[in-house]
């Protein structure tokens, strides 16, 4: 199986950008198809982005399109999330999440509940 590990997290300034990262082990990442999420305290998980095995396909969130951008590095078996502008509401953990089975993606990749692995996640926090 897979391992996911998220880093990257720190605080920043509302309107600056920053940069996480998804590291995975124990399996190929240029296997799977890799979503974000996000949970925010007393809130539900998020879904904030997904990308394809080989990267040709992706998606975002109404809340973070055109500011967030999802990319990955099968050499490096890592998987990015560039966030710009951000806002102090995009203050949350962040994680990455791998589905069950390889080579697959999910029909349903904004559902929390298409993935079996997950990272134990990285805090973003937004100052205004």
């Amino acid at each position: 199986q897979v391992q996911l590990v998220e880093s990257g997290g720190r605080l920043v300034q509302a309107g600056g950008s920053l940069r996480v990262s998804c590291a995975a082990s124990g399996r190929p990442l240029s296997n799977y198809g890799l979503g974000w999420f996000r949970q925010a305290p007393g809130k539900e998980r998020e879904f904030v982005a997904f990308i394809s095995t080989s990267g040709g396909r992706t998606y975002y969130s109404d809340s973070v399109k055109e500011r967030f951008t999802i990319s990955r590095n099968n050499a490096k078996s890592t998987v990015y999330l560039q966030m710009n502008s951000l806002k102090p509401e995009d203050t949350s953990i962040y994680y990455c999440a791998a589905p069950k089975l390889e080579f697959n993606t999910p029909t349903t990749p904004a559902s929390y509940t298409a993935y079996t692995y997950w990272g134990q996640g990285t805090q973003v926090t937004v100052s205004s």
